[in-house]
């Protein structure tokens, strides 16, 4: 194993006719992380990481996966990469444990194919035909599939979409077990609290470019303040209140008897406001501090929200 990144892409540009899809992109993943690659519709994530698995050849830039070029050496980088995709790659006719078990033994070193079946709940459709399996179930075989060839990087696109809350559960703790196994994942995904919850690193990209990056700690922490909101009488008077929190401070009644305040929420506003309460004759019900979520910060950067 190299000391490169797991993915390393500088300057990618992909167009389809006209359209530029993907515009000096650059992107990298170190090994053993969880990356999640976030984006709207037409921004271009999914050109990005299809070039990264080899199916699209960039028309600018290079890109270079595990140290390989994932088109010009693509016979040497398939065996260490495993592949989930949203649709096609199964037989529309085979049973969901023959494909598995077929996959596993096209590697050298599989996963025992009965331990994936046993850990994502495909025990009871083993024996159903690919086409007659729930969208989840499918799901499920899909990254059972992309995994049990014990992959150095696995590409996951939208690994829980249409699973139960307990299958999604179960997904996200192999993923984990992946990372702590030492393979790197990149994940695209249209549930934000997935991201939170799994990456190491977020990209979110827009317009063909990666325009933020970071964990999702740093870019939850950076930009807007925190939010402060609790409940007491209705038409409290809100220019007092303002007058005793620094000048950059914004209060508002967004129902009656429900209020916000943005600014920099720390421990001296928490006991300003509090204070004032007090002097006030008011009872701060539901007091909470609210912290930006990655999907607040999504919508900042791009104005979209992110849809399957």
């Amino acid at each position: 194993m190299g000391n490169e990144p797991a993915v390393e892409v500088a300057g990618l540009v992909k167009r389809y006719g006209a359209k530029t899809a993907v515009n000096g992109l650059d992107l990298t993943v170190e090994r053993g992380a969880i990356a999640a690659v976030l984006g709207p519709n037409g921004a271009g994530k999914t050109t990005t990481v299809e070039t990264c698995e080899g199916y699209r050849r960039p028309d600018e830039g290079s890109v270079r996966v595990l140290g390989l070029d994932p088109v010009a050496e693509s016979a040497a980088l398939r065996p260490r990469i495993g592949v989930m995709l949203q649709s096609g790659g199964v037989y529309a006719g085979a049973r969901a444990e023959e494909m598995l078990r077929h996959t596993a033994k096209l590697h050298a070193s599989p996963v025992d194919p009965g331990l994936l079946i046993e850990r994502l709940g495909l025990e009871s459709c083993g024996r159903t035909p690919y086409r007659r399996l729930s969208g989840g179930q499918q799901q499920r075989l899909a990254l059972a599939m992309a995994v049990v060839g014990r992959p150095e990087l696995v590409f996951l696109d939208e690994p829980t979409a249409g699973l139960d809350p307990q299958a999604r559960r179960a997904t996200w703790d192999l993923v984990r077990e992946l990372r702590a196994d030492g393979v790197t994942v990149v994940l695209t995904t249209h549930f934000m609290d997935e991201a939170e919850q799994l990456a190491d690193h977020v990209s979110i990209i827009d317009a063909g470019r990666v325009i933020a990056g970071g964990t999702p700690e740093q870019l939850c922490r950076g930009g807007a303040e925190n939010t402060l909101r609790f409940s007491g009488r209705p038409a409290l008077d809100l220019a007092s209140l303002l007058n005793a929190l620094p000048a950059d401070s914004a209060a508002a009644e967004l129902t009656p008897g429900n209020y916000r305040i943005e600014g920099k929420v720390n421990p001296q506003m928490l006991a300003t406001v509090t204070s004032w309460c007090a002097q006030h004759g008011v009872m701060p019900d539901r007091l909470a501090v609210e912290r930006r979520t990655l999907e607040d910060v999504f919508l900042e950067l791009t104005g979209k929200e992110l849809r399957a």
